[in-house]
């Protein structure tokens, strides 16, 4: 598996250094299960949207990791639970609707020790945002930026330079 650059250049600028080959567990300490969609009520309750294969995996942790990428802060569960196709909980530290408000667009997580041990050739969704997407013959079509659950499969959200589309016959 393919992980870009741990430090990567300045946006705009390129970079000469190939890719380093990473191991999974190598990936992040962090595992993303989901981001805070918006405040909950007035008493400092967020709405919860998942990431995870069931709405409420998360709640089988007692402490969240708030923040992004670079930066995570635990707060303590004090309450949550499913609400239609989200979660509202209750947080350490948040007491009202304001405070509530600031956390829209934090990410959740978890340490990725908590979680229980992929099978070979499974991987947490976390771990393929920001791997390069190429071809067999090696041509590259961009880096996962994202994925998304549509119901009927889930869809890996690729970016990159354009690449002009090739026709190709085909025999039916």
């Amino acid at each position: 598996i393919r992980f870009p650059h741990p430090n990567p250049p300045p946006e705009g600028e390129g970079s000469n250094e190939p890719l380093r080959e990473l191991s999974i567990g190598e990936a992040s300490p962090m595992v993303v299960m989901g981001k805070v969609a918006a405040a909950q009520g007035l008493q400092g309750w967020v709405k919860v949207q998942t990431f995870t294969e069931y709405l409420d995996s998360l709640l089988d942790h007692d402490t969240w990791y708030v923040g992004n990428e670079q930066s995570w802060r635990p707060l303590q569960v004090l309450e949550a639970n499913v609400h239609g196709k989200v979660l509202v909980a209750r947080l350490e530290g948040i007491a009202d609707r304001t405070a509530a408000e600031k956390c829209k667009g934090l990410l959740i997580a978890v340490p990725r020790d908590s979680l229980p041990q992929q099978k070979e050739d499974e991987y947490y969704w976390s771990d393929l945002v920001g791997l390069s997407v190429e071809n067999l013959a090696g041509e590259v079509f961009g880096i996962v930026d994202s994925l998304l659950e549509t119901g009927a499969n889930d869809v890996l959200v690729v970016k990159g330079e354009a690449v002009p589309l090739k026709r190709i016959a085909l025999a039916i």
